[in-house]
């Protein structure tokens, strides 16, 4: 997917909303557990009832890894579900990856070629060549990791070195990698204040923003000091929209929660 296929779809439903499929099955529904494969079941669910006001999904791939060869399958039949049934939505593999340039490669081919998702998240600590091989795929986006919305993120990224704080400084190298145009960026929600120093640097790239809702994130100011003229903002909300209810109605009050996320991005687009 390009980015400019990804702009239409957020003008389209005037929405910028990525939910996040986090599937722990200590919490989801009860009957659900009945069922040959629990977590697809409940994904499926889910993604009946927003597709058509969310524009991404983004499944972490450790909910699934912790299943084993069934959570592998779980997510695999999720991403296929979503490429055949919604392949306007873009599609996040949050997955962490990153190493020396061979591992990086087969990494790369794992989620972008043999999942088929349209991006996958990269730590860029080892530098670029751990980095530029998630690079190489066409209309394929490599999100990298910039300023996260833990609380570790102050243990390195604000940490200054030459004057310029850590993840200023992955920001402004990253743009001179190979494909660069590929790159999306990780910015946490818990950290507003600094999007104005982050657009400076990259004006035009999509952030991918966790952190909105269960974590504190203020989507209003995200969006005041965040929002460009594509809009360029994916806002992700994981268990404030998926674990809303843990009924048998628990997918009408998911998209009742991600419904009031989505009223509040059109909102907030008009105004622009």
């Amino acid at each position: 997917m390009t980015t400019t296929q990804l702009t239409e779809q957020i003008r389209q439903k005037e929405s910028f909303l990525c939910i996040g499929l986090d599937v722990d099955l200590n919490k989801i529904p009860p009957h659900l557990l009945k069922l040959d494969d629990p977590i697809f079941e409940f994904n499926k669910a889910i993604i009946d009832a927003t597709y058509d006001i969310a524009v991404a999904y983004k499944p972490n791939t450790a909910f699934y890894e912790a299943y084993g060869i069934k959570g592998w399958q779980s997510l695999q039949k999720t991403i296929d579900y979503l490429n055949e049934k919604h392949p306007e939505i873009f599609t996040i593999a949050d997955a962490k990856r990153g190493d020396i340039g061979n591992t990086s490669s087969m990494y790369a081919k794992a989620f972008l070629e043999d999942l088929n998702f349209d991006s996958v998240t990269v730590a860029p600590y080892m530098g670029k060549d751990s980095v530029e091989p998630f690079l190489e795929f066409e209309n394929k986006h490599t999100i990298l990791l910039a300023l996260t919305s833990n609380e570790g993120a102050f243990d390195f990224q604000t940490a200054f070195a030459d004057e310029k704080p850590l993840y200023q400084q992955v920001i402004q190298t990253s743009k001179n990698w190979k494909n660069s145009q590929n790159l999306m960026y990780v910015v946490g929600a818990t950290k507003a204040e600094y999007f104005k120093e982050i657009r400076k640097i990259v004006p035009d790239s999509f952030l991918l923003v966790p952190g909105v809702g269960a974590q504190g994130g203020s989507l209003a100011e995200v969006c005041e000091h965040g929002m460009n003229e594509a809009i360029g903002l994916l806002i992700n909300s994981s268990r404030g929209i998926i674990y809303a209810d843990s009924g048998e109605n628990f997918a009408t009050k998911a998209r009742e929660e991600a419904l009031k996320i989505q009223t509040e991005m059109q909102q907030l687009m008009q105004k622009r």
